[in-house]
């Protein structure tokens, strides 16, 4: 008998369960006809800022442009410096680079592939000697987890510089008591279809408790306007999210925190299917990860092999991420932390996901798992 096709990320599922809502959702929005900035935009505002505990939830076009409105409330441009995390996804390193910024690269610590609090130090203290401007961190929630903020706030601090959160993966996480969304200068997420919580097109989020940063974000994301669209305060840009796909959010975040459990379950479950067999990932005490993906290492195993044989058995895989941003064509030339980026040079190279969604069965878990461990022990 053939296994059905094992999703790696199972989409369809979910818009069973909300079909009819989604449905009548979208006809709501058909029927009022208010496509750009209609009610439901406002409602699903307040009620991520109900669930995220924060003052404002500032939708907007997607992630990319939640971070670039971050940097643009922030008057970033020529001369500034920005740290981030090497390993990670373009759009972190790329808004900065796109506003005529540096992106000065830090690398990540082992177990929770986040920003190395270490070597943000040492990059700062590099930046300093060699007269940079750095205004500001961004850090990474990467894969569902939080970073850890602990470490790395107090260096914030000490620095002078703000801290904005990219929580394009990480948003529904908690870190020590803290929803993600209420930690630092500002917090981003993306609404990608993709991402635990996604809409079915582009979209994404803002948050912060600062009211002034608020108004200068909608102004920003509506061109820059004032108090009537037509007088133009402040050079901005078109980031409005679609009236459609906050009536699809709404939806879909009425699900969102069984979702987090049923994710949660999933991760529980290869731990321990998985952990005497790979190295698995490390969640910090005190912090729950919304498991954006689930990504497992294979030091010393050809991962090439161990992928080519899962697919054979049917098991799809993502290597998340083959490069870090340091090494691309893009990137290669921006500055490094000074003892480099050998961690993410490192995991770059053996890491690979393994399929996670809130709706993965333990029975089908169970043959991933057994695929995996005899991939593993062939490779």
């Amino acid at each position: 008998m053939t296994r059905p096709a094992i999703p790696f990320i199972d989409l369809a599922t979910q818009q069973k369960r909300i079909r009819a809502k989604v449905d009548a959702a979208v006809a709501r929005v058909l029927d009022h006809g208010q496509y750009i900035l209609g009610p439901e935009v406002a409602q699903l505002e307040a009620e991520m800022a109900a669930f995220s505990g924060v003052k404002h939830a500032i939708a907007c076009s997607n992630g990319t442009d939640a971070l670039t409105l971050c940097l643009m409330a922030r008057g970033v441009g020529p001369g500034d410096v920005v740290l981030c995390p090497s390993f990670t996804f373009a759009s972190t390193a790329e808004v900065v680079a796109q506003l005529g910024a540096t992106p000065f690269f830090v690398d990540i610590e082992e177990g929770s592939f986040n920003l190395s609090p270490a070597s943000l130090r040492a990059a700062l203290d590099h930046a300093r000697e060699i007269g940079m401007k750095v205004v500001g961190l961004i850090s990474v929630d990467l894969f569902g987890q939080p970073a850890d903020y602990d470490s790395l706030e107090p260096i914030v601090e000490e620095a002078g510089i703000w801290l904005l959160c990219d929580a394009a993966q990480g948003y529904g996480g908690v870190y020590k008591n803290r929803k993600v969304g209420t930690i630092g200068d500002f917090t981003t997420t993306s609404f990608f279809p993709a991402k635990p919580l996604g809409c079915y097109g582009d979209g994404g989020a803002i948050y912060t408790n600062d009211d002034d940063t608020a108004a200068l974000l909608r102004s920003l994301l509506f061109h820059g306007k004032g108090s009537d669209r037509y007088d133009n305060v402040r050079i901005g840009m078109n980031g409005r999210l679609d009236t459609i796909q906050a009536a699809i959010l709404i939806e879909k975040l009425a699900l969102f925190p069984e979702e987090i459990v049923s994710r949660n379950a999933v991760a529980d479950r290869y731990e321990n299917g998985l952990s005497n067999v790979l190295t698995t990932p490390r969640i910090a005490e005190g912090s729950t990860s919304v498991w954006a993906q689930y990504c497992v290492r294979a030091p010393g195993k050809n991962r090439g092999a161990i992928l080519a044989k899962l697919a054979e058995a049917g098991v799809p895989t993502a290597v998340y991420y083959p490069k870090p941003l340091h090494q691309q064509t893009a990137y290669r030339d921006f500055p490094t932390a000074p003892n480099g980026l050998p961690m993410s040079e490192e995991v770059a190279q053996d890491i690979f996901a393994l399929p996670m969604h809130p709706y993965l069965d333990a029975s089908t878990q169970d043959y991933i798992i057994d695929q995996v461990a005899e991939a593993v022990r062939a490779a």
